[in-house]
């Protein structure tokens, strides 16, 4: 029998707040155990929380973003449950009123655009963290991660492959940075991702008993996990076992999941209103100050790449990832708008490049839309030679200097003379006689090296296109 896989994805993502949800304590990474943490974010007896306005506007940033309604009165609630990096013994999330919910996201792909549903984005305070190390036995407890905010992005259970997961992942993490509203550094915890997949037979509607998966630390990881996953469930089906529904912990280094308790329900967690905060009001000021703010969001701007630019798949999403990159290549179009992918060969090659040489921003390296479409028409209108067009863009990074300074200095004006090109390859051939003989004998491909030839005896400067035909016309008429 075949299945069809069904995913859906719990994003948790770490806000970049100057502070802490809750209290006034740093939210930072990376120093010292329990020093960025108060009695508040501890979890001691008699604290009062006081929540961060900026995480609202954060969390409403994202549900715009994702196309979700936003919940003008919203609530935070007590998620209560044991965990040694819990201090309280309850987590402040937020149950059945969260601040956003019913968007989607469109996610290219290269076959095609997927719609993603989103089911709610809500705020949550994250937990502590547990040390291990081999100087000690047990663990110990850090708590500066106590209290940090966290969004989490459910989505619906809309994937069906662990590529539509992957790319759904990437695009949210796009989304996430573009806004500013979270670093997304995997290393450090900033973005994480629970799994739920099951499987069913192909074509039929019911879904299968799902099955979570945490510890997802990669997006690799995803990919491996929900494989993984998905080749256990239909295993125990196809042996005629039955699927429970199950917390699982992947292991990335052993590359498979393991039982980490069954799964629970919402009532096993205990949910009630939060005493100690308010109600959360999202006011039309705030609507309209995150409207106002509102930009073409990474996935946006890659699908307008694809279908109205005509860019393949890789060249559209290495620009779109970048804002500096896309910024320049949109003001390239403005001046040229029917050379994208002319444009965005300079952009992917010869500037990036750069920009990794250097390690400065587009914006840094001394180029213009302007310099480089000038380049390109002088290219276009065989004016120099594309190795020449390299050349005069090497030495504007270095001088600065126009396109027409640098091609006048360094004598790198394309040869387009037919009489100086018919000299230059008859001394090519006649150096060749034997080559000659190969190439009629059907080894045709040594025009190319002939070309080659005449391109280095004119120093580059020679028009390659004339010389091919002229080489193809001399041998066949003159050796």
């Amino acid at each position: 029998m075949e299945y069809d896989i069904v995913i859906g994805l719990e994003i948790h993502a770490e806000l970049s707040t100057e502070t802490k949800i809750y209290c006034s304590c740093q939210n930072v990474f990376g120093k010292e155990v329990n020093t960025k943490c108060c009695p508040i974010c501890a979890g001691m007896p008699g604290t009062l929380p006081t929540l961060n306005k900026k995480v609202v506007e954060y969390a409403v940033k994202m549900g715009k973003a994702l196309n979700c309604s936003i919940n003008r009165l919203s609530k935070q609630d007590r998620k209560n449950y044991y965990y040694p990096d819990l201090p309280k013994g309850y987590q402040i999330s937020q149950f059945d009123i969260p601040l956003c919910e019913n968007g989607y996201v469109l996610v290219p792909m290269p076959d095609g655009v997927r719609k993603i549903g989103v089911t709610r984005i809500h705020i949550e305070e994250d937990a502590g963290k547990l040390v291990h190390n081999d100087a000690f036995v047990g663990s110990l407890v850090d708590m500066n991660r106590c209290g940090v905010p966290l969004i989490e992005i459910v989505s619906e259970p809309d994937m069906r492959s662990s590529a539509e997961a992957k790319a759904y992942l990437e695009t949210i993490k796009q989304i996430l940075s573009s806004l500013g509203i979270s670093d997304c550094k995997m290393e450090e915890g900033s973005i994480r991702c629970d799994i739920n997949v099951s499987v069913k037979p192909k074509g039929e509607e019911k879904f299968g008993t799902r099955c979570e998966m945490k510890n997802v630390n990669s997006f690799l990881g995803a990919v491996h996990a929900i494989d993984y996953e998905a080749a256990r469930q239909i295993k125990i089906l196809s042996e005629g076992g039955v699927i429970t529904q199950e917390t699982r912990r992947w292991d990335d280094h052993k590359g498979e999941s393991f039982l980490l308790r069954s799964k629970e329900d919402a009532q096993d967690y205990r949910y009630f209103p939060e005493p100690d905060l308010r109600t959360i009001e999202v006011t039309d000021d705030l609507i309209n100050k995150v409207e106002r703010e509102a930009k073409e969001l990474p996935n946006i701007r890659l699908i307008r790449y694809l279908e109205k630019e005509g860019l393949p798949f890789d060249d559209a999403s290495l620009i779109s990832e970048n804002e500096g990159k896309s910024a320049f290549f949109d003001a390239c179009l403005k001046i040229k708008p029917t050379h994208a992918k002319v444009i965005s060969n300079w952009i992917l090659s010869d500037i990036s490049k750069r920009i990794n040489e250097t390690g400065k921003d587009i914006s840094e390296i001394g180029v213009t839309p302007e310099f480089l479409i000038d380049l390109i028409e002088r290219v276009e209108k065989k004016e120099i030679s594309v190795t020449a067009g390299k050349e005069v863009l090497l030495a504007h990074f270095e001088t600065g200097k126009s396109a027409g300074e640098i091609i006048a200095e360094k004598g790198l004006s394309q040869i387009s003379n037919e009489d100086e090109l018919l000299k230059i390859a008859k001394e090519v051939l006649d150096n060749n006689l034997k080559l000659i003989d190969d190439y009629k004998n059907g080894k045709t491909n040594l025009l190319g090296f002939f070309v080659g030839q005449c391109m280095k005896a004119s120093k580059g400067k020679g028009n390659p296109s004339m010389l091919s035909g002229i080489l193809a016309k001399l041998i066949s008429e003159n050796y």
